[in-house]
């Protein structure tokens, strides 16, 4: 019998993913090690390889699907190897130990009007969100299991019927939420079912925004001295730092002295953190990102700059670890590239606060004499947990903050 490709769990608390690519295609030779399709799952973009020589037999999960963990994605064999029913005793007994093959999980069994109705533990769990009726369904899954595409199908079928039929029907995917099917659609519209890292960053943002109640507090720095010694630095050194290597060091360091701020709520309990982990957001096409710089504050600035370039690159090219955008106790999103003035940031949970970096500003200053000059002004926008850090001491961490990059030399000490 053919081997069955699972989705892998990578991580304790994954529980489904999205199939985001297929590599190989139906009918192409693969070879152990090959890559077989991507997945995304809790912002982070895998690859699944073979483990096995032979034949892609059958895809089973479509990409845009969304398979729990363990769920079935494809069949690898020889050319002519069944593809349903259990995998045989000899491929478990050759299967490497570290990815041994697990039995198939046993769908759902429904008993209607005397009738056995197989259904996928996600299909039964869709079907109930979407209001579907499945037991009027035929399955499209191996042994005419209802797999998740079927219920989307349903559902889309359904709205299709009951929605009046005009000359001008919206674009619509076969994949739609109930979400997007209470809205009032106008041609030319088109419902795109929500996936992998969009639907992780979507669902992340909502638990924390309903979650926290938040502050923001803004600040206005004076950066000029710190515009100035950077590019002196660049120039003389012939060195690359960005002034978000600079804020990093300058934010390190100013948690390290306000460790109060690195502080976690768990249900009646305030954890407070041992390590300035500074998680650095990146935007990708897709979503946002949070690699973490681990240990900033033990970090000199050529090392701040170099681990924060190479997060950022492997960020956007998926190939970060599991663990490199875990274990944040501190974030910072710097928009300042895209001229934003001040914002909001959300809290990337478990943290107690997160850090946004805008723009460099030119503007005109008087002095004391009346003498004006121009200067480059730079604001800071923290959000904080209010139910674990008061207004009184999150100011007081802005202002090392401010002291520090109003004084780049002491970002450098």
């Amino acid at each position: 019998m053919a081997f069955e490709i699972k989705m892998p769990q990578l991580g304790l608390t994954m529980e489904e993913g999205t199939v985001t690519k297929w590599i190989k295609q139906q009918g192409d030779a693969v070879k152990a090690g090959d890559v077989l399709l991507e997945i995304t799952t809790d912002k982070l973009t895998s690859e699944v390889v073979s483990e096995y020589d032979g034949i892609l037999l059958k895809i089973v999960a479509q990409e845009g699907e969304d398979v729990p963990v363990k769920g079935l994605l494809a069949y690898v064999g020889q050319a002519g190897e069944a593809v349903e029913g259990e995998i045989s005793q000899k491929a478990v007994e050759h299967a490497p130990k570290q990815t041994q093959i697990q039995q198939p999980t046993e769908p759902v069994l429904t008993i209607q009007n005397g009738n056995r109705i197989k259904i996928s533990p996600l299909a039964k769990k869709t079907a109930a969100k979407l209001g579907v009726d499945y037991t009027t369904i035929k399955g499209s899954g191996p042994m005419g299991r209802i797999v998740q595409k079927d219920i989307l199908s349903a559902a889309e079928n359904t709205k299709t019927v009951s929605a009046p039929i005009t000359e001008t029907t919206p674009t619509m995917s076969t994949n739609v939420s109930s979400k997007a099917s209470t809205l009032e659609l106008m041609e030319g519209d088109e419902v795109i079912k929500m996936t992998g890292m969009r639907k992780v960053v979507a669902e992340r943002m909502t638990k924390s925004a309903r979650e926290i109640p938040t502050v923001t507090q803004n600040v206005k720095i004076d950066v000029t001295d710190l515009v100035a010694l950077r590019k002196k630095i660049n120039e003389e050194l012939n060195v690359k730092y960005s002034l978000n290597d600079y804020i990093i060091k300058a934010v390190a360091k100013a948690l390290k002295q306000n460790r109060h701020i690195l502080v976690s709520m768990d249900g009646d309990q305030i954890i407070k953190r041992a390590h300035v982990n500074i998680g650095m957001a990146v935007a990708l096409e897709e979503g946002l990102i949070v690699p973490v710089i681990k240990d900033a504050d033990k970090m000199g600035l050529d090392e701040i700059s170099k681990t924060a370039k190479d997060l950022a690159e492997r960020a956007r090219t998926n190939k970060l670890g599991l663990e490199e955008y875990k274990g944040s106790t501190f974030s910072i999103s710097n928009l300042g590239m895209f001229c934003v003035e001040t914002f909001d940031p959300i809290i990337n949970q478990p943290d107690s606060g997160i850090l946004g970096v805008c723009a460099v500003q030119d503007e005109l200053v008087m002095d004391e004499e009346g003498n004006i000059s121009k200067r480059q002004f730079m604001r800071i926008s923290f959000t904080f947990d209010h139910r674990l850090i008061d207004g009184a001491t999150a100011a007081k961490f802005e202002v090392v903050i401010k002291e520090l990059l109003e004084n780049p030399m002491q970002i450098l000490v």
